[in-house]
């Protein structure tokens, strides 16, 4: 039996669970503020509609932001990769200058919707400024 399964999940306001296993869930929330992207002195992207991904499930996952893709200035090149997330549909990934860098849930499911035309950085790859 799962240990999971003997714990009760609370309702946490706004969230959207994955409908297969209601220990799965994410928050998406709009960030205050304006939000830039950076690969050294190259502006990726600048907004002030980032929205910010709070993912549970196997683990707690680090905070992810997500940027329209009218605020992307660069051009982002589709590589041959996608990936399947049972909570967000559909992923496809693009690179800068060569380096994988991105990625868009080009499919999402219905209820992941709010993910449709953003893309989001491997925050390993780019420095990210946040702030009004």
């Amino acid at each position: 039996m799962n240990a999971f399964a003997k714990i009760e999940v609370p309702p946490v306001e706004g969230a959207i669970r994955n409908p297969g296993n209601p220990h799965h869930f994410m928050v998406l929330k709009p960030v205050k503020g304006t939000v830039s992207i950076f690969r050294g002195e190259d502006l990726l992207a600048r907004t002030t509609n980032a929205l910010r991904l709070i993912e549970i499930g196997k683990t707690v996952y680090d905070p992810t932001l997500y940027i329209p893709a009218k605020d992307v200035v660069i051009s982002l090149e589709e590589i041959d990769k996608n990936s399947q997330c049972p909570l967000k549909g559909q992923a496809s990934y693009y690179e800068y200058e060569g380096e994988e860098i991105a990625w868009s849930y080009t499919e999402p499911y219905d209820f992941a919707d709010g993910l449709k035309d953003h893309f989001s950085f491997w925050a390993s790859k780019v420095w990210i400024e946040e702030g009004e």
